[in-house]
């Protein structure tokens, strides 16, 4: 905790004053006390009362102190939103994510923690959505309308699933996109091999990076896109969907393996196990975070968490409020045990 107004602490001298003057008060009362000579009977009136009539003035100690703290302006540090701030979130959405061992299977799962994280984020957040297989396409360009990103979502595992796994050129894409979205001029993703390093984006952009597999296809290699990534500033965070025994079933019709680059597989079922090793070098290489969720709960909870910081940087947060509260409920309560416990004579 820090204070805006530190050298206002000095106020709190006030307690320690306060308590002197008390016990001033208290001996000047004892000279002019009434010589009482029965001290069994004066006993039986007192009672415990000599030792309650002290928690009041506790209190009333407490509530001062509270005061003059918050004078001082006390502030804790937190996250608040950063201004400017894009996430571009990147899916994969080849064949292999239709695979259930991340129930209802791993694409409806993705949908559902990309929910969540759209919900913890900040509202002025951009957010844009990238889905891949053998080539990325934007599903949704940056926007602060999450709604707009909700709706893509619906839409997502329509997406053309076959031509492979090209995660290099999906980090290589999300940086272009990125990089556009801080200029204001947001334009198609040709070339976006030759996505160039842009120190604007450095602070303002991160990369969320979704996938089940290896790359299978791709002009860049995931590490190369990496390093497109890390030139621009732009950190990637990185979640391996799926179980090391996952597998996909194939119909007697055959078509495409896992992302569509392997041979036919009819009425066969097929690993898919997800690359912890390329997604844990790229998030490594770019200064982020890698998850590997194994299930739905794993996954809702790396998007929530990353949903709660990213698009936010550390900031302070007066909290005067709640030692001015403390101090207000202190005094009603002094003054009510003072009131409660006065001692009556009979």
């Amino acid at each position: 905790m820090t204070f805006e107004r530190p050298l206002l602490l000095l106020a709190l001298l006030a307690v320690p004053l306060a308590l002197a003057l008390y016990v001033l008060a208290e001996r000047r009362r004892m000279r002019y006390a009434i010589r009482f000579t029965n001290l069994d009977v004066l006993a039986g009136v007192v009672g415990d009362r000599y030792r309650r009539r002290f928690v009041p003035l506790a209190l009333f100690l407490l509530a001062l102190a509270a005061l003059c703290i918050g004078m001082a302006r006390p502030q804790h540090t937190t996250l608040v939103p950063r201004d400017r701030a894009t996430v571009i979130l990147v899916l994969d959405v080849s064949r292999s994510m239709q695979a259930k061992d991340v129930k209802p299977n791993r694409i409806g799962a993705a949908a559902a923690a990309v929910r969540t994280f759209l919900d913890r984020v900040p509202d002025r957040l951009q957010v844009g959505l990238i889905a891949f297989a053998g080539d990325p396409a934007v599903a949704n360009p940056p926007t602060t309308n999450h709604d707009l990103v909700r709706k893509s979502l619906d839409t997502i595992e329509w997406f053309p699933s076959f031509g492979g796994t090209a995660i290099g050129d999906a980090l290589a894409a999300a940086v272009k996109l990125g990089q556009q979205a801080v200029s204001g001029e947001i334009g198609n993703l040709a070339s976006v091999t030759t996505a160039a390093p842009n120190p604007q984006t450095r602070g303002l952009v991160s990369i969320l990076f979704l996938s089940d597999g290896a790359q299978t296809r791709g002009d860049l290699e995931p590490l190369a896109g990496a390093d497109l990534a890390k030139a621009a500033g732009i950190p990637v965070y990185t979640v391996a969907l799926g179980t090391p025994g996952g597998t996909l079933d194939f119909g007697s019709g055959g078509g495409g393996g896992p992302g569509g680059g392997y041979p036919p597989f009819g009425g066969r079922r097929v690993p898919v196990p997800p690359d912890h090793d390329t997604l844990r070098a790229i998030a490594d290489r770019t200064g982020g975070e890698f998850f590997a969720a194994q299930s739905a709960k794993s996954l809702q909870s790396a998007y929530g968490k990353l949903g709660s910081s990213l698009g936010r940087k550390p900031g302070k947060s007066e909290i005067t409020y709640v030692f001015l509260a403390a101090a207000a409920l202190l005094l009603v309560a002094a003054g009510l045990l003072s009131a409660l416990w006065s001692p009556r004579l009979p």
